[in-house]
């Protein structure tokens, strides 16, 4: 067994019906093969549905023009202008020529002119969109790991992007806020635009955290989002946060890192294997001054691997002060109970980093204003509520046996991040950068860019 450091280690045509484009969309997706349909992933469809397309199957109804589109052409256009905001270069998208290509259509009187003007801007405001949306949506490139590769950010399809558009309530805001993005996101950038910030350190912490929100899904699917700066967790349902619990999270010398998994089981009852190195610095010392009562009275064994038929080895055997010294390695597990550093469960998505989401019996962390003591893993201040929220039901430990598996009814992705600005009603709240990450990235970027805060990877 490998162990890691941690105490756990529009509308369509006036005669279509909406419904229809919902079942078109379902059959663009139906058209990826099997292999890619991972369970509770966001399809993307196979390449060559375009702009054209979408359109084909509208026969040729317009979007962005239909009556009850609204003002979302200026809401796109207002987008495009400002486009710096995202790191990217609104000369990329031609604002000024979509404005044009509207106002023509607008003014055109002469019927036949006025189609074909109709459709020269319907066209490229479609195009402008799909090529900002595609510009939006990518991976942020901030050292995540991802454990599944279907949960990295891709741009979706031309088709696909439009689709959504179309199966808006509201086109215009559905733009307005973005709705392709999380909803962090718009919130962060209207606060970059109107200036709500009180100096130009928090302005460039705004930019650097819209970033990061980036790796952070949009739609109305179920997943969680641990915010390690915030040391907070939150479950997401329907587009919107549903519930959220305060958490402890890594030492600075143990960060928690960033991880981007679907939790796929919750093990009940769990062994806690001591990493080497907690061993040497929380055990080892306590065992030379206390003795083997102090190992009997919290339930830890020594064993002679990681391995199902490990042996347990006589502590006395232990020169605990060269473990302690660091000289000596030894294995560790602590057996469930109400010692247990793990608690009653946790909640598994097996990763390099050994990082997952668990109980602890340490009630008191949970009142404290700073909660930084694990050694990268999140401990749960209500395991038992992210339980009952993610599979439906009360998970029964009192009657489980130990390390009892109970694997998801349906897989649930786990977005662990580090956001040190978020909105918080209508202003911004701003977290410590408790990790020196915002320190590392905005010294790395002035560096790379003097006299610039560009932190977004523009296209």
């Amino acid at each position: 067994m490998n162990v890691k450091r941690e105490l756990c280690t529009g509308r369509w045509p006036v005669h279509f019906c909406l419904r229809y484009l919902i079942v078109a969309a379902s059959l663009v997706v139906a058209a990826v093969p099997a292999a890619a349909a991972v369970q509770g992933a966001t399809v993307q469809p196979a390449s060559g549905q375009s702009i054209a397309d979408f359109y084909r199957a509208r026969n040729n109804y317009p979007l962005w023009l239909s009556p009850i589109a609204g003002d979302a052409p200026q809401q796109l256009i207002a987008l495009l202008r400002s486009s710096n905001l995202d790191g990217l270069y609104p000369d990329k998208y031609h604002a000024d020529a979509l404005q044009q290509a509207l106002e023509m259509a607008r003014a055109e009187k002469n019927p036949k002119k006025q189609a074909a003007a109709n459709d020269r801007a319907e066209r490229a405001l479609s195009d402008a969109f799909v090529t900002y949306v595609d510009d939006l949506v990518h991976d942020p490139n901030i050292g995540i790991l991802y454990v599944d590769a279907a949960l990295r950010p891709k741009p979706p399809s031309p088709l696909v992007t439009l689709l959504n558009a179309a199966a808006a309530k509201s086109l215009s805001e559905y733009v307005r806020t973005m709705g392709w993005m999380h909803p962090y996101y718009s919130q962060l950038r209207q606060a970059l635009a109107t200036h709500q910030y009180a100096d130009e350190h928090q302005r460039q912490l705004i930019a650097l955290n819209l970033e990061r929100i980036r790796a952070l899904p949009a739609g109305k699917q179920r997943y969680v989002v641990v915010n390690a700066a915030q040391q907070r967790l939150y479950m997401f349902e329907g587009g919107k946060m549903v519930d959220s619990m305060v958490v402890v999270v890594g030492k600075p010398k143990y960060p928690t890192p960033l991880i981007t998994a679907y939790i796929r089981f919750a093990s009940l009852n769990p062994y806690w294997y001591v990493p080497p190195d907690l061993a040497a610095e929380r055990i080892a010392p306590n065992v030379v001054r206390r003795g083997q009562r102090y190992l009997d009275d919290l339930g830890y064994q020594v064993m002679s691997d990681w391995d199902d038929q490990a042996e347990i080895i006589d502590p006395k055997t232990i020169d605990w002060k060269g473990v302690a010294d660091g000289k000596v390695e030894v294995r560790i597990r602590q057996l469930p109970g109400p010692h247990n550093s793990m608690g009653r469960m946790k909640f598994m998505f097996p990763n390099e980093a050994g990082v997952y989401l668990h109980d602890n019996p340490e009630r008191e962390l949970f009142t404290e204003a700073s909660r930084l003591y694990s050694g990268g893993c999140v401990r749960l201040e209500d395991a038992a509520r992210l339980g009952r929220w993610l599979f439906g039901y009360d998970l029964d430990w009192e009657v489980a046996g130990t390390e009892q598996r109970v694997p998801m009814p349906s897989l649930v992705p786990v977005y662990i991040t580090y956001l040190t600005a978020l909105p918080e009603g209508s202003s911004i709240a701003f977290y410590d950068d408790v990790y020196g990450r915002d320190a590392t990235r905005l010294a790395t970027t002035s560096s790379a860019n003097p006299g610039t805060a560009t932190l977004t990877g523009a296209k």
